[in-house]
């Protein structure tokens, strides 16, 4: 029965707790809760007041904090760099007149804060401000623009301000923005303290920026009563660190944003973030002749980037190796050196001039500008370190604002193409330290192109057409376009290396009719052929769905024929199976008087009128904008005049409607 013997009554027994002990616990315990909820209530609150700074977002893009310990701000609008590089100048400047200056993206700043410029004490703003493509403003600037177009309540009579232009009158919408700026700020109660410069690439664009700044500070000095302080001395922007013992993992290579970001791609790809894109396809396209035109296509498969027909490939190039090294052996610097260049102003959102620490290798060869003529300001800025007086003498006169220097700052670099290494060639006694020089010289920008493909034909895949820059100066030397020349040796190879190009999209206003029944005139002569076979491309894929298309016309013109007849075989093709209702081609040198896309245009004038006046056509004209695109507008206003019973001005004024209702659009570069 010992199996059968009564379990111990343990619930019988006396629990471990009894009910009074578990109250008094709590009560201990919410005691304890209470006195710590009631300790922290008597502290002063001002101690949290003190913690209670702005969220980093507001910090970061207030210029009005950075502003209280200066008083001149430039801001720039700028696609290629340039007006970034006046900005640099201006804000430079200021020291030299006793004063302190920032320049300033107008992209990373909260702008609405302009009109609390007057509490800052002798307070101004300038702008810099390019316009981009038909009279656009540039990337950066586009926040801005759309600030200013929407904000009519905003009262900027603080402001005191002056804008500088920069554009290019060969083009129609000349200086677009800048004047657009000037007014604008002007109509929102803003004082304007110096007139609008107007800065013409297409001219000097340095000189005209050099006169204007000769005569705007003394503007501004006696705005403000302050005397110039005579200081001509070189101002350093960056001081010099260099890192012997640093981990090579932590040295940028070439990247434009984040340091390992060609390594490890992340979309979404964009100028800071470009995507490096295998090259698949590098052809020659010219049968003959001294040129070399080429066809590439890039491939864009996995990247997520998405592009219509008529946008822009912006890639990233990089310079000539001998350049770089040649540079290097002037001055003779071990150009493997890691370095950093740090901003001696604290204040600024520029903490150095290119992605730091990287070697001066790598800067010559990706960040910076070896190629063009170096502007005035680098030109002062290096006489100081020519040994030679009569060389340091002609250094100072180019930059200066003389006749005399100006006529040879112009016949001596810019017509005689001389690059920095040309210049240091020819200046035996000029060895400045080669990190005032990197300081100094302007960044290397990225290229557009016309994107020659549709991504309804072609979604990953990037078509472009270019022709090789290379020509010999009046010094003898062989100049090579950067861009093209390195696009050129992008070699597509069978052993598993690829070739790959740093590339975004930049969305574009050159666009194919909603309605695909509208009929579209096409006119692109040489490499301004290329968005229109993305147009073409698209064109017959509509046709391909069972859409209705309109008419399709394509003039396109090159020199001969049998040697550069860009895309021969598919625009014939293209004519044959009807995608292309015509095609008219002119071949400028195959006979004795040359021929132009104008002349082929005016000898069609009938059927081009119809096709523009009564169905709605869209004309698109792609490739320099110096000579061709001026007259072929020249032809359309003879066609308007001719047969639409018009005098010249009501001519000009319908060709200007239509631009203004989009049906007149182009592409085009000087």
């Amino acid at each position: 029965l010992e199996d059968k013997q009564p379990l111990p009554m343990v619930d019988k027994e006396e629990p471990l707790f009894s009910s009074l002990d578990i109250f008094l616990f709590t009560l201990i315990i919410g005691l304890v809760i209470y006195w710590f909820m009631n300790r922290k209530k008597p502290e002063p609150i001002p101690e949290f007041k003190k913690l209670d700074t702005p969220a980093p977002t507001t910090r970061e893009t207030s210029f009005i904090e950075k502003m209280k310990k200066m008083n001149i701000i430039v801001f720039y609008g700028s696609q290629t760099g340039t007006a970034e590089e006046f900005a640099n100048r201006l804000s430079k400047d200021a020291q030299r007149y006793g004063m302190k200056g920032m320049a300033a993206d107008p992209e990373e700043y909260d702008m609405g804060e302009l009109s609390r410029l007057s509490e800052i004490n002798n307070s101004l703003a300038i702008f810099c401000m390019a316009t981009y493509g038909e009279g656009d403003p540039t990337d950066n600037a586009q926040d801005f623009y759309d600030w200013l177009q929407e904000n009519d309540d905003e009262n900027l009579s603080g402001l005191n301000y002056t804008v500088f232009a920069l554009g290019n009158k060969t083009y129609e919408h000349y200086n677009a923005m800048g004047k657009y700026v000037d007014k604008r700020l002007e109509e929102l109660g803003a004082t304007r303290i110096f007139d609008l410069g107007l800065g013409d690439d297409d001219g000097n664009l340095e000189e005209d920026f050099v006169s204007w700044r000769e005569q705007f500070w003394p503007a501004v000095c006696e705005h403000f009563g302050v005397e110039a302080l005579g200081d001509e001395s070189s101002i350093r922007q960056y001081e010099l660190k260099e890192h012997p013992d640093i981990n090579m993992n932590k040295v940028y290579t070439g990247e434009i944003g984040r340091l390992k970001s060609f390594e490890t791609q992340k979309p979404p790809f964009d100028s800071k973030n470009p995507f490096l894109a295998p090259v698949t396809v590098n052809r020659k396209l010219n049968k003959g002749g001294d040129r070399h035109l080429m066809h590439l296509e890039l491939d864009i498969t996995g990247s997520k980037i998405r592009y219509e027909s008529g946008d822009h490939v912006a890639v990233f190039p990089t310079n000539d190796p001998a350049l770089v090294k040649r540079l290097g052996e002037i001055l003779g610097v071990n150009l493997d050196t890691v370095i950093s260049l740090n901003n001696l102003d604290e204040e600024s959102n520029k903490k150095h001039p290119f992605p730091c620490p990287t070697t001066y290798h790598t800067a010559l060869t990706h960040y910076l500008d070896i190629t063009h003529p170096p502007r005035t300001n680098v030109l002062y800025e290096l006489a100081q370190y020519a040994t030679d007086p009569k060389e340091q003498e002609n250094m100072r006169k180019m930059a200066s604002s003389s006749p005399e220097g100006k006529a040879l700052y112009q016949s001596w670099v810019l017509d005689a193409s001389r690059n920095i290494v040309a210049i240091l060639e020819d200046l035996p006694s000029l060895r400045p330290p080669i990190d005032h020089l990197c300081e100094l010289l302007p960044r290397l920008q990225a290229r557009y192109y016309s994107i020659a493909s549709s991504s309804k034909v072609h979604p990953n895949s990037i078509h472009i057409c270019a022709v090789v820059v290379e020509y010999k100066t009046k010094t003898g030397r062989i100049n090579k376009g950067v861009a093209t020349n390195w696009l050129k040796n992008k070699v597509v190879t069978d052993n598993g290396y690829k070739s790959t190009v740093p590339m975004y999209i930049r969305k574009s206003q050159f666009r194919l009719p909603f309605k695909a029944t509208n009929p579209v005139i096409m006119i692109g002569p040489g490499t301004g052929i290329a968005p229109f076979m993305g147009f073409i491309q698209e064109r017959g894929w509509l046709k391909e769905q069972g859409k209705e298309v309109g008419e399709t016309v394509m003039y396109f013109g090159c020199r001969h024929k049998n040697e550069d007849y860009l895309y021969q075989e598919e625009l014939e093709e293209a004519e044959s199976n009807g995608v292309l209702t015509k095609l008219n081609v002119a071949f400028s040198r195959d006979q004795e008087h040359k021929v132009y896309v104008q002349h082929l245009l005016r000898n069609n004038k009938e059927e081009l009128w119809k096709l523009i006046h009564t169905q709605n056509a869209h004309i698109y004209i792609c490739g320099d904008a110096r000579n061709m695109a001026k007259d072929v507008q020249t032809a359309f206003h003879d066609i308007a005049e001719d047969l639409g019973n018009m005098t010249r001005t009501q001519a000009t004024d319908y060709i200007k409607k239509l631009m203004t209702k989009g049906r007149y659009s182009q592409d085009v570069w000087s």
